[in-house]
């Protein structure tokens, strides 16, 4: 699995990518609004730290001013990925973009039919939202699992399911366990994945153990 940050904080994707284990980075409007930053020169600097795909968001809903826009963002840098809402006009927008060769990524996904609609289009990634459908008390990692069921159907689907909206480690296992290729997460939670309190114990131990040694390694 791709482990992409969802931010558009650069400390915190400067930390990640310095670990070897960032392969993307995602962003939103409100990530955006956020940083308090100027949206263009933001995702050049995104895109210079990090050599995987970085999504950048239109922010139009017609197709005109959408289109116009995506020319925009995709002429940033090469790993830009074009992201765009799954509407009738953002899904026309992706099968233009998918077709002269643009990474698109197709964001605020919440059915499976949607799904299937977005890799007709030619996504290169779907977003669908697992913790957003669970906020409204439906189990968002069903999703996960039926969007991985029905592309797998499929051999000439090429569109990577992108876990988006995702808030604690459980839904990246879990998604992962169903096959997905990509989970999107805040720093906060790619962080976790670190932590066990056994091998805090252990590490503790063998702190302890090596001090009564009296040796230096240097």
């Amino acid at each position: 699995m791709k482990f992409f940050v969802d931010t558009a904080d650069l400390d915190d994707i400067k930390d990640l990518a310095d670990t070897g284990l960032l392969d993307g980075v995602t962003t939103n409007p409100s990530l955006i609004a956020k940083s308090g930053k100027q949206f263009i020169p933001l995702i050049k600097e995104i895109c210079d730290i990090v050599p995987g795909p970085v999504s950048a968001e239109v922010a139009a809903t017609d197709y005109e001013t959408m289109r116009k826009e995506a020319d925009v963002l995709r002429n940033i840098a090469d790993n830009v990925a074009v992201k765009v809402p799954l509407t009738p006009a953002g899904l026309k927008v992706c099968k233009e973009l998918s077709d002269e060769g643009t990474m698109v990524n197709v964001t605020l996904c919440f059915s499976a039919a949607q799904a299937l609609l977005a890799a007709k289009a030619g996504a290169a990634f779907i977003s669908p939202f697992v913790g957003r459908l669970d906020d409204i008390s439906f189990n968002g990692l069903e999703l996960i699992a039926d969007i991985c069921t029905i592309y797998d159907n499929y051999a000439y689907f090429d569109t990577e399911v992108l876990v988006a909206s995702v808030r604690n480690p459980l839904h990246i296992i879990e998604s992962a366990k169903m096959g997905a290729h990509v989970a999107t997460c805040p720093a906060s939670v790619i962080r976790q994945l670190y932590n066990h309190p056994l091998t805090d114990k252990g590490l503790a131990a063998f702190v302890e153990d090596w001090k009564k040694t009296g040796q230096s390694i240097l």
